[in-house]
């Protein structure tokens, strides 16, 4: 199989460098992960990865950045700071002299205001990543893209990375069509916007335990019709996908959904996309 980089996978250790999740609920997910075990579940396949925090914790950023220090494996790190700091505009700056620091994650999907990422005091920081040319991942659900939408327009400069396709509804898209259609419309919307991309990661965790993988497959066809080829990255969200299956399982299922696409526009989405949105240095 053609080289792969994984855009969107996690590192942690239980306890340690601002751990809060995974919770002990989550049993297949809840120890420690290295980069090495990242290695044993994909295979000779993967090329590199992009490190995303996992933790909103300084820490959790500083570790990651260690990490990526002597782990050739690690391309990119996709960090966390907190954006509405009055110092934040200086510690993004800070960050973004670490060269294997690529982007910055709010982790929207948590925080109590579906807009917070408007906040005045949220400004300063996102006109830093604009200026440092860091990338956006917004973590987040249907409900917060009008807003996303709007960083869009007021940062025509600031790359940003939707992780997970906003969470679709995939677990009572038979249930309640209404929030796969709000869904549908809304993605097609911020699809507008050239400065906005979208990972193919998480969908298998939106799922029921019992869904047949296969009804993620509409998502992924409704990704494609509106990002295209050139505007999605392959992520495995590697170790929270095992709470529904392994990264090969994912990745195999993912290529199957491709394969109509050009071998160039398949390696758009496993590799190319990655290497250039991330600006990933030292890339072949």
């Amino acid at each position: 199989m053609s080289p792969v980089i994984d855009a969107h996978f996690h590192l942690w250790q239980v306890g340690r460098h601002g751990f809060e999740w995974p919770t002990p609920d989550l049993t297949a997910i809840y120890r420690d992960f290295a980069a090495a075990d990242l290695r044993a579940a994909a295979g000779e396949a993967l090329h590199g990865a992009v490190a995303v925090q996992s933790q909103p914790s300084d820490a959790d950023t500083q570790w990651l950045l260690h990490l990526a220090e002597s782990e050739p494996l690690i391309l990119g790190v996709v960090g966390w700071t907190d954006m509405s700091a009055p110092d934040a505009a200086a510690r993004v700056a800070e960050l973004a002299r670490h060269p294997k620091l690529k982007g910055l994650r709010p982790m929207l999907q948590g925080l109590p205001e579906d807009d917070w990422i408007l906040r005045p005091d949220v400004a300063p920081a996102l006109s830093a990543m604009q200026a440092a040319g860091l990338v956006f991942d917004a973590l987040v659900f249907t409900r917060h893209l009008s807003a996303i939408d709007t960083v869009a327009q007021r940062y025509p400069d600031l790359r940003i990375v939707i992780d997970h396709a906003a969470k679709p509804p995939i677990a009572t898209t038979q249930t309640q069509p209404e929030d796969t259609r709000d869904w549908t419309e809304t993605m097609t919307v911020i699809a507008r916007h050239p400065n906005v991309v979208c990972k193919l990661s998480g969908l298998f965790t939106e799922m029921r335990p019992d869904q047949p993988f296969d009804e993620a497959a509409p998502y992924v066809a409704h990704l494609l019709q509106t990002f295209g080829p050139q505007r999605l990255l392959f992520g495995s969200d590697w170790p929270v996908v095992r709470l529904k299956g392994e990264w090969r399982v994912w990745q195999d299922w993912l290529a199957d959904q491709l394969n109509p696409l050009t071998p160039p526009e398949r390696q758009a989405i496993f590799f190319t996309n990655a290497k250039r949105i991330y600006d990933l240095q030292g890339v072949p």
